[in-house]
């Protein structure tokens, strides 16, 4: 545990990840009606500990919904390591003065279990309370309210979608699977289905949330009964995944579709994992199923919205490219010029529609997310029927939103004007590009041949700046020229980062 200064930085950024406003803690409330029944005393509270204020997320036997942390008992109970118990308040030095002891509700046995995260900071206690004294509780209510108290984070830790959610609960499975009667007492008030089955793999037991979810009657789905709830679609791929792991002992992780009671069907991830003796043969397997739905369904959305925003951008870049042909067409003293400009802007359009969020049915049709697949998008119109003009080798290193404009615009202007001036203008010309990782960074080289004689450059246009710009100030690199008698050869030195966030740790 952490040192007391510690436990109290940004202790308010610690508990918003939690999202504890939003409320919906049925579950919890069921937690605290049974640790209050496990350990017969008249009030169960899962409290949280803020700055000034301990609140009681669900809470059985009280009406008070938060009360001032200088009176909490709670504060102590999560500085611990273990439960944390109070006898009889009145004799307890800490304690006699309370106002929760000298007035409502009369505090005079505390026992609280602490409420510690996945980094190791506590955040509150689940906690029962009496108003008579009493000795301390049995070692199974101990053992139980330390076990409820870590069901209280994995509900938590959940609303965040942290899938550690189903190994902590596995964990918790484990612990109490010595005691079968204990483990499905405790297993019936959990929010998740549970399920557990013989080191064969036949399924022999399902918690009452199961049959809840289901509607099927109690032990219809005993041994292989549980593959037929799956949809028909899914149920070849549990089952095989199923019996991979019954072969080798691999953790058990699949999302499938559960038929629920009412006949539809809802995404839920299903998670095993084997207990093993001391001589590590598998004696049973635990197992969780925890409806995702609502989450899937929010990501679903969440890409919808991606994709209406992405193809909006897109007609923004159609509408700009109509007004410089309109603008051309009124004034034809800038045909060339806004033919350069159109082609950029369709240059940069190409990009952002490669680079974009896409759905299952949106997806490029080859290079998804490298650079051949962008590079090919922008060669497309200099191609031959058999692509043979512009001839791609080497390596095909990721791209990402920030590279592909710099890429598109340099990429479309050497093809231009290869096909103005260079190889691309006569039938027999070729362009061949190389990729190549040198290093740190990702080497290009762009070779001509075939096209008309070529002279250096006089001067250096709009189109030259533009390649310098996108290379040098954008994407961090460098270009060389050879103006060779047989065709330009361009090269260029461009950092793995600036190509991919994802390339930026491994260069």
């Amino acid at each position: 545990m952490a040192d007391g200064c510690g436990l109290e930085t940004d202790r308010a950024a610690l508990l918003a990840r939690y999202d504890l406003d939003a409320g919906g803690f049925d579950a919890l409330d069921q937690i605290t009606s049974f640790a209050a029944t496990l350990c017969d005393v008249p009030i169960a509270l899962v409290s949280i500990v803020e700055d000034d204020r301990q609140r009681f997320l669900a809470r059985t036997g009280l009406d008070a919904e938060e009360t001032p942390r200088d009176v909490s008992f709670c504060a102590h109970a999560m500085l611990g390591d273990a439960l944390f118990e109070v006898p009889d308040a009145r004799l307890d030095p800490r304690f006699a003065d309370n106002l929760l002891v000298t007035g409502a509700p009369h505090i005079r046995f505390y026992a609280g279990a602490p409420l510690v995260n996945d980094d190791g900071l506590p955040l509150g206690a689940l906690c029962v309370i009496d108003d008579r004294p009493r000795a301390r509780l049995t070692d199974m209510q101990r053992q139980g309210l330390t076990l409820l108290a870590r069901q209280v984070m994995v509900e938590l830790e959940g609303r965040h979608r942290d899938r550690a959610m189903i190994a902590q609960q596995a964990r918790d499975a484990q612990a109490v699977a010595e005691s079968d009667r204990l483990f499905r007492t405790l297993a019936d008030t959990m929010p998740q289905m549970v399920w557990s089955t013989l080191p064969d793999g036949y399924h022999d037991y399902y918690n009452a949330r199961w049959y809840e979810f289901t509607g099927v009657p109690p032990g219809s789905t005993d041994g292989e009964g549980w593959n037929g709830m799956f949809h028909p679609d899914d149920q070849d791929r549990a089952w095989a995944r199923w019996r991979h792991s019954l072969a080798t002992g691999e953790p058990y992780e699949i999302e499938y579709r559960l038929r629920r009671h009412r006949g539809d069907y809802r995404w839920t991830l299903g998670r095993a994992l084997p207990i093993r003796d001391a001589d590590g043969r598998i004696v049973r397997w635990i197992g969780t199923c925890t409806d995702i739905n609502d989450q899937i369904a929010m990501v679903e959305e969440r890409e919808v919205i991606a994709h209406e925003l992405s193809h909006r951008i897109k007609n923004i870049f159609s509408v700009i490219s109509g007004l410089i042909g309109l603008s051309a067409r009124t004034h034809p003293e800038i045909s060339v010029v806004a033919d350069d400009l159109r082609d950029r802007i369709m240059a940069l359009g190409r990009a952002h529609d490669f680079v974009r969020p896409h759905g299952p049915h949106s997806h490029p049709g080859h290079g998804d997310g490298g650079l051949w697949g962008i590079l090919q998008q922008i060669f497309a119109p200099y191609q031959n029927g058999g692509g043979d003009r512009i001839v791609l080798t080497g390596e095909d290193p990721a791209i990402d939103d920030r590279s592909a404009t710099p890429l598109a615009l340099l990429f479309h202007e050497l093809a231009t004007n290869a096909a103005k001036y260079g190889a691309l203008s006569m039938p027999e010309g070729r362009v061949r590009l190389s990729v190549e990782r040198a290093g740190a960074d990702i080497r290009i080289d762009w070779s001509e041949a075939g096209g008309p004689p070529v002279t250096p450059a006089t001067s250096e246009g709009f189109g030259s700046r533009l390649m310098q710009l996108s290379v040098e100030r954008q994407l961090g690199g460098r270009m060389t020229r050879d103006w060779r008698t047989d065709g330009l050869a361009i090269s260029l030195w461009i950092p793995s980062g600036s190509m991919s966030r994802s390339s930026a740790g491994t260069a």
